[in-house]
């Protein structure tokens, strides 16, 4: 009967059974980098796009070659046609009218391009594209107001003690019938626009963003995270280089007509400074542009007073 119970001994160590080798699939698995699984435990994270940059810039530079091509070509056939008695360069040079109307023919074909193609590229429109948020600007007016006004103190005080040219080359641009009224509606509505959508809607972000792309680049930074409203968070050294950056060719722009003086550059400059400002800290071009137009406007107005004939409009 204990035959029947007998149980067969357990096998030696040396005598069990040795697992086979891991299957070559599996162990090729297992000495993959863990990167192989990282998009499904942690995705890769991707720096947010900042707008506009550089790219963007130059684009708005190209639908700007564009609008001076169209203007020029419109001015050539005006003068062929002698429209309004102009019959040459010279006197096109001289006449408010051709002037203003080159300078508004290249605004208005640069900014439709600019509407037209920027959605595409943003998906979002363009005055979201260049943070343009009115409503902002519209519940900071009386700040506003008070800025441009500010300014109107600063250029009195810039006159007082660098007077422009007695006859500045702007002057010229007064004495056809009506070009004081041209120019006042002129500069209070479409140049305004324009000019901060060119100089504070895209060189001045572009210029923050490139600088603080380049820290990024050379010390291992990561990229700022937008806002909110979708607005990029600049450093603070990327917003003074790129404010100072920006206002040196926006007073530039204008040192031909106010016969390349100090006084009036040095004006300029702080304006453009201070608009710079005020866009950087409202976070809304809208804000910018308006303390540019109010500041014209008072500009005009008080000239138109004092004056009778806009005779001292080299400080705008």
């Amino acid at each position: 009967m204990s035959d029947l119970n007998f149980t067969p001994p357990e096998p030696e160590p040396d005598e069990r059974h040795e697992p086979e080798q891991p299957l070559p699939q599996l162990v090729e698995i297992a000495d993959a980098p863990a990167a192989l699984f990282q998009s499904w435990s942690q995705p890769e994270v991707v720096p947010p796009t900042r707008i506009p940059h550089l790219g963007h810039l130059a684009l708005f530079g190209a639908f700007l070659l564009i609008g001076a091509v169209c203007a020029w070509v419109l001015a050539q056939l005006a003068i062929h046609l002698h429209l309004d008695g102009v019959a040459t360069q010279d006197q096109m040079a001289t006449d408010v009218r051709y002037l203003l109307g080159f300078e508004a023919i290249l605004y208005l074909v640069t900014l439709a391009l600019s509407f037209i193609v920027f959605p595409f590229i943003w998906n979002k429109s363009f005055l979201a594209g260049i943070h343009w948020r009115g409503a902002t600007a519209l519940g900071l007016r009386w700040r506003l107001f008070s800025i441009a006004f500010g300014c109107i103190v600063l250029a009195m005080i810039d006159d007082r003690l660098m007077p422009g040219p007695a006859n500045a080359p702007i002057d010229d641009m007064f004495r056809s019938p009506g070009a004081a009224w041209l120019m006042f509606g002129f500069g209070v509505t479409l140049a305004p626009i324009f000019e901060e959508i060119a100089f504070r809607g895209f060189l001045l972000p572009a210029l923050a963003t490139a600088w603080d792309w380049a820290i990024e680049i050379n010390t291992g930074r990561p990229a700022r995270l937008l806002d909110a409203n979708g607005h990029p968070e600049w450093s603070i050294s990327g917003m003074v280089a790129a404010s100072i950056t920006t206002s040196l060719p926006f007073a530039l722009m204008h040192a031909e007509q106010t016969g390349w003086s100090w006084g009036p550059f040095v004006l300029l400059l702080l304006i453009s400074l201070i608009l710079c400002g005020v866009r950087l800290k409202t976070r809304s071009l809208a804000a910018s542009t308006l303390v540019h137009a109010c500041y014209n406007f008072i500009l005009f107005s008080t000239a138109l007073i004092s004056s009778g004939g806009f005779r001292h409009l080299d400080k705008m």
